[in-house]
Protein backbone atom coordinates (compact mmCIF):
# COMPACT_ATOMS: atom_id res chain seq x y z
CA UNK A 1 0.00 0.00 0.00
CA UNK A 2 1.18 3.56 -0.91
CA UNK A 3 1.62 5.54 1.66
CA UNK A 4 1.21 9.65 1.59
CA UNK A 5 3.72 11.85 2.65
CA UNK A 6 1.49 13.86 5.11
CA UNK A 7 1.19 10.43 7.37
CA UNK A 8 5.25 11.12 7.89
CA UNK A 9 4.62 15.06 8.30
CA UNK A 10 6.57 16.06 11.20
CA UNK A 11 6.18 18.50 13.82
CA UNK A 12 10.35 20.14 13.48
CA UNK A 13 11.35 18.95 9.95
CA UNK A 14 14.85 20.32 11.31
CA UNK A 15 15.17 17.12 13.38
CA UNK A 16 14.97 13.43 12.88
CA UNK A 17 12.05 11.30 14.52
CA UNK A 18 12.14 12.35 17.72
CA UNK A 19 12.01 15.85 19.23
CA UNK A 20 14.39 17.35 21.85
CA UNK A 21 11.62 16.47 24.74
CA UNK A 22 12.43 12.91 23.50
CA UNK A 23 8.66 12.38 21.89
CA UNK A 24 7.47 11.10 18.56
CA UNK A 25 8.35 14.32 15.54
CA UNK A 26 5.02 12.90 14.26
CA UNK A 27 2.40 15.85 13.13
CA UNK A 28 -0.23 12.99 13.22
CA UNK A 29 0.90 12.01 16.87
CA UNK A 30 -1.95 11.55 20.02
CA UNK A 31 -0.21 13.25 22.46
CA UNK A 32 -0.24 17.19 22.68
CA UNK A 33 2.96 18.86 23.39
CA UNK A 34 4.44 22.64 22.38
CA UNK A 35 3.94 24.06 18.94
CA UNK A 36 6.98 24.60 16.31
CA UNK A 37 6.67 28.25 17.23
CA UNK A 38 7.68 27.54 20.50
CA UNK A 39 10.13 24.68 20.02
CA UNK A 40 11.96 27.77 18.22
CA UNK A 41 11.70 30.35 20.37
CA UNK A 42 13.17 28.08 22.89
CA UNK A 43 16.19 27.48 20.55
CA UNK A 44 16.86 30.86 20.12
CA UNK A 45 16.68 31.52 23.51
CA UNK A 46 19.37 28.52 24.16
CA UNK A 47 16.81 26.64 26.25
CA UNK A 48 17.16 22.93 26.85
CA UNK A 49 13.76 20.95 26.59
CA UNK A 50 13.14 18.23 29.12
CA UNK A 51 12.71 14.28 28.44
CA UNK A 52 9.19 13.80 28.94
CA UNK A 53 10.12 10.00 28.87
CA UNK A 54 12.46 10.78 31.97
CA UNK A 55 9.92 13.06 33.20
CA UNK A 56 6.98 10.71 33.29
CA UNK A 57 9.27 7.94 34.49
CA UNK A 58 10.36 10.35 37.51
CA UNK A 59 6.42 11.36 38.20
CA UNK A 60 5.55 7.27 38.53
CA UNK A 61 8.29 6.90 40.91
CA UNK A 62 7.90 9.30 42.77
CA UNK A 63 4.15 8.57 43.39
CA UNK A 64 4.73 5.19 43.71
CA UNK A 65 6.98 5.46 46.60
CA UNK A 66 4.75 7.80 47.82
CA UNK A 67 1.91 5.06 47.95
CA UNK A 68 4.55 2.75 49.71
CA UNK A 69 5.87 5.14 52.56
CA UNK A 70 1.93 5.47 53.52
CA UNK A 71 1.40 1.38 53.65
CA UNK A 72 -1.24 1.87 51.09
CA UNK A 73 -2.57 -1.00 48.50
CA UNK A 74 -2.99 2.21 45.91
CA UNK A 75 -4.14 5.30 45.44
CA UNK A 76 -7.15 6.23 42.99
CA UNK A 77 -7.27 9.70 41.54
CA UNK A 78 -10.14 11.13 39.93
CA UNK A 79 -8.77 14.75 39.83
CA UNK A 80 -7.62 15.68 36.52
CA UNK A 81 -4.22 17.41 37.22
CA UNK A 82 -3.39 14.45 38.94
CA UNK A 83 -4.62 11.93 36.33
CA UNK A 84 -1.93 14.53 34.43
CA UNK A 85 0.79 14.36 36.71
CA UNK A 86 0.41 10.15 36.96
CA UNK A 87 -0.06 9.90 32.97
CA UNK A 88 0.81 13.00 30.95
CA UNK A 89 -2.53 12.64 29.41
CA UNK A 90 -5.44 14.71 28.77
CA UNK A 91 -8.83 14.32 27.62
CA UNK A 92 -10.88 17.58 27.72
CA UNK A 93 -9.29 18.78 31.29
CA UNK A 94 -11.71 21.73 31.65
CA UNK A 95 -15.14 19.67 31.31
CA UNK A 96 -13.54 16.86 33.14
CA UNK A 97 -13.27 19.23 35.92
CA UNK A 98 -17.14 19.08 36.94
CA UNK A 99 -18.13 15.92 34.89
CA UNK A 100 -15.45 13.17 36.58
CA UNK A 101 -15.24 10.79 33.95
CA UNK A 102 -11.55 9.69 34.05
CA UNK A 103 -9.87 8.16 36.75
CA UNK A 104 -6.29 6.42 37.96
CA UNK A 105 -5.54 3.79 39.99
CA UNK A 106 -1.88 3.56 40.36
CA UNK A 107 -1.32 0.34 42.74
CA UNK A 108 1.66 -0.33 44.73
CA UNK A 109 3.82 -2.31 42.84
CA UNK A 110 3.39 0.48 40.37
CA UNK A 111 0.61 -1.37 38.44
CA UNK A 112 -1.20 1.71 36.36
CA UNK A 113 -4.66 1.87 34.65
CA UNK A 114 -6.76 4.38 33.65
CA UNK A 115 -10.25 4.88 33.21
CA UNK A 116 -11.18 7.23 30.59
CA UNK A 117 -14.24 8.11 28.32
CA UNK A 118 -15.67 5.18 26.64
CA UNK A 119 -14.60 6.27 22.98
CA UNK A 120 -10.64 7.70 23.28
CA UNK A 121 -8.61 4.31 25.68
CA UNK A 122 -6.10 5.60 23.12
CA UNK A 123 -5.20 8.90 24.60
CA UNK A 124 -3.18 7.80 27.09
CA UNK A 125 -1.72 4.54 24.48
CA UNK A 126 1.79 6.93 24.08
CA UNK A 127 2.35 6.41 27.66
CA UNK A 128 4.16 3.00 28.47
CA UNK A 129 3.39 3.11 32.08
CA UNK A 130 -0.23 3.16 31.80
CA UNK A 131 -0.83 -1.25 31.90
CA UNK A 132 -4.34 -0.80 31.05
CA UNK A 133 -7.14 1.60 29.33
CA UNK A 134 -10.59 0.75 30.86
CA UNK A 135 -13.94 3.04 30.94
CA UNK A 136 -16.53 3.38 33.61
CA UNK A 137 -15.47 5.63 35.99
CA UNK A 138 -18.07 8.02 35.55
CA UNK A 139 -20.33 8.06 38.50
CA UNK A 140 -21.94 11.46 38.57
CA UNK A 141 -25.80 11.74 37.81
CA UNK A 142 -25.82 13.38 34.17
CA UNK A 143 -24.04 10.68 33.07
CA UNK A 144 -25.82 7.55 34.97
CA UNK A 145 -29.14 9.09 36.12
CA UNK A 146 -30.85 7.27 38.97
CA UNK A 147 -29.08 4.21 38.42
CA UNK A 148 -25.18 6.05 39.55
CA UNK A 149 -25.31 2.91 42.42
CA UNK A 150 -25.01 -0.05 39.59
CA UNK A 151 -21.88 1.59 38.01
CA UNK A 152 -20.13 2.48 41.49
CA UNK A 153 -20.70 -1.20 42.75
CA UNK A 154 -19.27 -2.46 38.94
CA UNK A 155 -16.10 0.56 39.24
CA UNK A 156 -15.60 -0.86 42.45
CA UNK A 157 -15.10 -4.12 42.10
CA UNK A 158 -12.70 -3.66 39.38
CA UNK A 159 -10.64 -1.74 42.32
CA UNK A 160 -11.31 -4.85 44.98
CA UNK A 161 -9.56 -7.18 41.92
CA UNK A 162 -6.67 -4.65 41.01
CA UNK A 163 -5.60 -3.76 44.26
CA UNK A 164 -6.01 -7.88 44.92
CA UNK A 165 -3.53 -8.11 42.30
CA UNK A 166 -1.10 -5.43 42.60
CA UNK A 167 -1.71 -3.97 46.12
CA UNK A 168 -0.93 -7.41 48.19
CA UNK A 169 -4.80 -7.21 48.75
CA UNK A 170 -3.50 -4.19 51.18
CA UNK A 171 -7.06 -2.40 51.63
CA UNK A 172 -5.45 0.80 52.59
CA UNK A 173 -6.94 2.94 49.58
CA UNK A 174 -5.79 6.46 49.07
CA UNK A 175 -8.70 8.51 47.10
CA UNK A 176 -8.02 12.44 46.27
CA UNK A 177 -11.67 13.30 44.99
CA UNK A 178 -14.55 10.88 44.98
CA UNK A 179 -18.47 11.29 44.41
CA UNK A 180 -20.47 10.11 46.98
CA UNK A 181 -21.70 6.53 45.68
CA UNK A 182 -17.92 5.54 44.29
CA UNK A 183 -16.52 6.03 48.05
CA UNK A 184 -19.87 4.01 49.72
CA UNK A 185 -19.02 1.85 46.99
CA UNK A 186 -15.65 0.91 48.02
CA UNK A 187 -16.44 0.98 51.37
CA UNK A 188 -18.40 -1.25 50.83
CA UNK A 189 -15.82 -3.89 49.39
CA UNK A 190 -14.26 -3.49 52.74
CA UNK A 191 -11.79 -0.42 51.79
CA UNK A 192 -10.29 2.09 54.11
CA UNK A 193 -10.36 5.47 52.58
CA UNK A 194 -7.22 7.40 53.00
CA UNK A 195 -6.63 11.42 52.23
CA UNK A 196 -5.11 10.77 48.63
CA UNK A 197 -5.06 14.93 48.33
CA UNK A 198 -2.23 15.22 50.98
CA UNK A 199 -0.07 12.15 49.14
CA UNK A 200 -0.24 14.20 45.70
CA UNK A 201 0.16 17.13 46.62
CA UNK A 202 3.35 16.52 48.64
CA UNK A 203 4.42 14.01 46.27
CA UNK A 204 3.91 16.88 42.79
CA UNK A 205 5.49 19.62 45.14
CA UNK A 206 8.88 18.43 44.28
CA UNK A 207 9.65 18.89 41.06
CA UNK A 208 12.83 16.45 39.42
CA UNK A 209 15.17 18.46 36.63
CA UNK A 210 13.06 17.38 33.47
CA UNK A 211 9.93 19.13 35.48
CA UNK A 212 12.13 22.43 36.09
CA UNK A 213 13.58 22.66 32.19
CA UNK A 214 9.51 22.14 31.60
CA UNK A 215 8.70 25.03 33.72
CA UNK A 216 11.62 26.99 32.10
CA UNK A 217 9.59 26.48 28.68
CA UNK A 218 6.40 26.82 29.73
CA UNK A 219 7.90 30.32 31.09
CA UNK A 220 9.53 31.28 28.81
CA UNK A 221 6.25 31.13 26.25
CA UNK A 222 4.07 32.65 28.69
CA UNK A 223 6.18 35.84 28.81
CA UNK A 224 6.51 35.72 25.33
CA UNK A 225 3.16 36.22 25.15
CA UNK A 226 2.89 38.70 27.52
CA UNK A 227 4.67 40.78 25.47
CA UNK A 228 2.54 40.22 22.40
CA UNK A 229 -0.42 41.38 24.21
CA UNK A 230 1.36 44.57 25.75
CA UNK A 231 1.94 45.17 22.28
CA UNK A 232 -1.23 44.76 21.19
CA UNK A 233 -3.01 47.51 23.50
CA UNK A 234 -4.11 50.14 22.44
CA UNK A 235 -6.32 53.13 24.04
CA UNK A 236 -10.29 52.38 23.67
CA UNK A 237 -9.53 48.01 23.98
CA UNK A 238 -11.53 46.36 26.27
CA UNK A 239 -10.20 44.23 29.54
CA UNK A 240 -11.54 41.61 27.26
CA UNK A 241 -10.42 41.87 24.21
CA UNK A 242 -6.83 42.64 25.58
CA UNK A 243 -7.10 39.37 27.86
CA UNK A 244 -8.01 37.35 24.87
CA UNK A 245 -4.18 38.41 23.29
CA UNK A 246 -3.09 35.83 26.09
CA UNK A 247 -5.33 33.42 25.61
CA UNK A 248 -4.66 33.29 21.40
CA UNK A 249 -0.92 33.56 22.52
CA UNK A 250 -0.49 30.89 24.59
CA UNK A 251 -2.73 28.71 22.83
CA UNK A 252 -0.30 29.55 19.39
CA UNK A 253 2.47 27.98 21.88
CA UNK A 254 0.80 24.88 22.60
CA UNK A 255 -0.29 26.57 26.07
CA UNK A 256 -3.62 25.06 27.58
CA UNK A 257 -6.24 27.11 28.97
CA UNK A 258 -6.06 30.61 31.74
CA UNK A 259 -7.73 29.68 34.73
CA UNK A 260 -8.83 32.88 35.67
CA UNK A 261 -9.92 36.24 34.43
CA UNK A 262 -8.05 38.47 36.64
CA UNK A 263 -7.13 41.26 34.37
CA UNK A 264 -8.86 44.66 34.88
CA UNK A 265 -8.05 48.78 34.21
CA UNK A 266 -8.51 51.56 36.10
CA UNK A 267 -10.60 51.67 39.28
CA UNK A 268 -11.44 48.08 38.40
CA UNK A 269 -7.79 47.43 39.68
CA UNK A 270 -9.48 48.10 43.41
CA UNK A 271 -10.74 46.21 44.90
CA UNK A 272 -8.78 43.63 43.41
CA UNK A 273 -10.34 39.94 41.80
CA UNK A 274 -12.92 41.83 39.80
CA UNK A 275 -12.93 39.70 36.79
CA UNK A 276 -12.57 41.06 32.99
CA UNK A 277 -15.14 42.48 31.21
CA UNK A 278 -16.35 45.00 28.73
CA UNK A 279 -14.70 48.18 30.24
CA UNK A 280 -12.46 49.77 27.65
CA UNK A 281 -9.13 51.03 28.58
CA UNK A 282 -8.51 54.93 29.07
CA UNK A 283 -5.49 56.98 28.89
CA UNK A 284 -3.53 57.33 31.45
CA UNK A 285 -4.95 54.15 33.72
CA UNK A 286 -3.44 51.40 35.38
CA UNK A 287 -3.33 47.71 34.16
CA UNK A 288 -3.14 45.02 36.07
CA UNK A 289 -3.09 41.24 35.65
CA UNK A 290 -2.58 37.91 37.11
CA UNK A 291 -1.47 35.27 34.15
CA UNK A 292 -2.57 32.25 35.71
CA UNK A 293 -1.88 30.42 32.67
CA UNK A 294 -1.49 26.65 32.23
CA UNK A 295 1.13 26.50 29.60
CA UNK A 296 3.36 24.28 27.79
CA UNK A 297 3.54 20.63 28.92
CA UNK A 298 0.79 21.51 31.27
CA UNK A 299 2.66 23.49 33.81
CA UNK A 300 1.26 26.56 35.10
CA UNK A 301 2.69 29.64 34.73
CA UNK A 302 1.79 32.15 37.70
CA UNK A 303 3.06 35.86 37.02
CA UNK A 304 1.56 39.22 37.93
CA UNK A 305 1.97 42.47 36.53
CA UNK A 306 0.72 46.34 36.14
CA UNK A 307 1.28 48.55 33.89
CA UNK A 308 0.84 52.33 32.93
CA UNK A 309 -0.95 52.97 29.80
CA UNK A 310 -0.54 56.49 29.02
CA UNK A 311 0.98 59.80 27.97
CA UNK A 312 1.51 61.11 31.25
CA UNK A 313 3.34 60.03 34.12
CA UNK A 314 1.66 58.11 36.92
CA UNK A 315 0.68 59.80 40.34
CA UNK A 316 3.12 59.61 43.04
CA UNK A 317 1.05 57.41 44.63
CA UNK A 318 0.82 54.87 42.35
CA UNK A 319 4.77 55.26 41.92
CA UNK A 320 5.13 54.24 45.60
CA UNK A 321 2.59 51.61 45.74
CA UNK A 322 4.60 50.10 43.23
CA UNK A 323 7.69 50.45 44.47
CA UNK A 324 6.43 49.04 48.15
CA UNK A 325 4.78 46.06 46.54
CA UNK A 326 7.94 45.13 44.22
CA UNK A 327 10.35 45.42 47.69
CA UNK A 328 8.12 43.23 49.10
CA UNK A 329 8.39 40.53 46.78
CA UNK A 330 12.05 41.05 46.01
CA UNK A 331 12.66 41.11 50.19
CA UNK A 332 10.80 38.08 50.49
CA UNK A 333 11.92 36.22 47.90
CA UNK A 334 15.44 36.16 49.39
CA UNK A 335 14.16 33.93 52.53
CA UNK A 336 13.70 31.40 49.70
CA UNK A 337 16.61 28.54 50.68
CA UNK A 338 16.50 24.92 51.68
CA UNK A 339 15.49 24.32 55.67
CA UNK A 340 13.47 27.69 56.49
CA UNK A 341 9.78 27.12 57.67
CA UNK A 342 6.97 28.10 56.33
CA UNK A 343 6.22 29.65 59.47
CA UNK A 344 9.43 31.96 59.05
CA UNK A 345 7.82 33.15 55.27
CA UNK A 346 5.01 34.35 56.99
CA UNK A 347 6.28 36.30 60.13
CA UNK A 348 9.79 37.24 58.96
CA UNK A 349 10.59 39.18 55.98
CA UNK A 350 8.93 42.43 54.44
CA UNK A 351 5.93 43.70 55.66
CA UNK A 352 3.15 45.69 53.90
CA UNK A 353 2.97 49.20 55.41
CA UNK A 354 -0.55 49.44 57.39
CA UNK A 355 -2.29 51.47 54.99
CA UNK A 356 -2.63 48.59 52.71
CA UNK A 357 -3.20 45.68 55.12
CA UNK A 358 -6.83 45.40 54.45
CA UNK A 359 -6.85 45.10 51.10
CA UNK A 360 -3.67 42.93 50.67
CA UNK A 361 -3.18 39.20 48.91
CA UNK A 362 -4.59 36.10 50.45
CA UNK A 363 -0.94 34.78 51.06
CA UNK A 364 2.60 35.59 50.99
CA UNK A 365 3.62 32.86 49.05
CA UNK A 366 2.44 29.46 47.58
CA UNK A 367 3.19 26.50 45.50
CA UNK A 368 3.21 26.11 41.58
CA UNK A 369 3.65 23.27 39.27
CA UNK A 370 1.03 21.97 37.15
CA UNK A 371 -1.17 24.48 38.92
CA UNK A 372 -1.49 26.38 42.11
CA UNK A 373 -0.09 23.58 44.54
CA UNK A 374 0.87 22.78 48.05
CA UNK A 375 1.95 24.42 50.26
CA UNK A 376 0.03 27.70 51.09
CA UNK A 377 2.55 30.27 53.27
CA UNK A 378 -0.57 32.79 55.02
CA UNK A 379 0.12 36.32 56.00
CA UNK A 380 0.29 36.43 59.80
CA UNK A 381 -3.76 37.00 60.18
CA UNK A 382 -4.63 34.16 58.62
CA UNK A 383 -1.65 31.52 60.05
CA UNK A 384 -3.41 28.43 61.31
CA UNK A 385 -0.82 26.76 64.06
CA UNK A 386 -0.34 23.27 62.29
CA UNK A 387 -1.58 23.79 59.15
CA UNK A 388 1.91 23.83 57.38
CA UNK A 389 4.84 22.41 59.80
CA UNK A 390 6.74 22.28 56.81
CA UNK A 391 10.42 23.37 55.54
CA UNK A 392 11.18 23.93 51.85
CA UNK A 393 12.95 21.44 49.93
CA UNK A 394 15.02 22.09 46.85
CA UNK A 395 12.93 21.46 44.58
CA UNK A 396 10.01 23.79 45.18
CA UNK A 397 8.93 26.25 43.33
CA UNK A 398 7.04 29.08 44.77
CA UNK A 399 5.17 32.02 44.05
CA UNK A 400 5.69 35.28 45.77
CA UNK A 401 2.42 37.54 45.83
CA UNK A 402 2.26 41.01 46.66
CA UNK A 403 -1.15 43.05 46.05
CA UNK A 404 -0.74 46.88 47.10
CA UNK A 405 -4.25 48.13 47.28
CA UNK A 406 -5.06 51.43 49.17
CA UNK A 407 -8.58 51.15 51.02
CA UNK A 408 -10.94 53.21 48.84
CA UNK A 409 -8.73 53.89 46.14
CA UNK A 410 -8.92 53.56 42.83
CA UNK A 411 -6.33 51.11 41.91
CA UNK A 412 -4.14 48.18 42.80
CA UNK A 413 -0.57 46.95 42.20
CA UNK A 414 -0.13 43.38 41.88
CA UNK A 415 3.05 41.77 41.14
CA UNK A 416 4.06 38.22 41.02
CA UNK A 417 6.98 35.95 40.33
CA UNK A 418 7.66 32.58 40.32
CA UNK A 419 11.09 31.03 41.90
CA UNK A 420 12.32 27.52 41.93
CA UNK A 421 13.83 26.61 45.52
CA UNK A 422 17.20 25.35 44.67
CA UNK A 423 20.13 23.27 46.44
CA UNK A 424 21.59 26.52 47.57
CA UNK A 425 18.80 29.72 47.78
CA UNK A 426 16.80 29.72 44.83
CA UNK A 427 16.51 31.00 40.83
CA UNK A 428 14.00 33.59 39.94
CA UNK A 429 12.05 31.37 37.06
CA UNK A 430 10.42 34.98 36.14
CA UNK A 431 12.07 37.61 33.61
CA UNK A 432 9.68 39.70 32.70
CA UNK A 433 10.34 43.63 33.48
CA UNK A 434 8.37 45.11 36.09
CA UNK A 435 6.70 48.38 34.75
CA UNK A 436 9.40 51.31 34.57
CA UNK A 437 6.79 54.43 34.45
CA UNK A 438 5.19 52.52 37.64
CA UNK A 439 8.67 52.10 39.09
CA UNK A 440 9.80 55.65 38.77
CA UNK A 441 12.61 55.08 36.23
CA UNK A 442 10.64 56.65 33.14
Amino acid sequence: MQKNYSEDRKIDPSQGNFLGDGTPNNSNRVEIGPTLLAIDEWKKAGLIQPNLPKMREYRWKRLTQHIVDRNWGGLLMFDPLNIRYATDSTNMQLWNTHNPFRAVLLCADGYMVIWDYKNSPFLSSFNPLVKEQRSGADLFYFDRGDKIKIAADSFSLEISELISNHGGNNMNLGLDKGMIHGIRALEAQGFQIMDGEECTEKCRSIKGPDEILAMKCASHSCEASMHEMQNKISIGMSEDEIWAELHKSNIARGGEWIETRLLTTGPRTNPWFQECGPRQLQNNEILAFDTDLIGCYGFCVDVSRTWWIGNNKPRADMVFAMQHAHEHIMTNMKMLKPGVSLRDLTFKGHQLDAKYEKGKYSCRFHGVGLCDEWPLVSYADNFVDGAFDYELQAGMVLCVEALVSPEGGDFSIKLEDQVLVTEDGFENLTKFPFCPFLMGEA
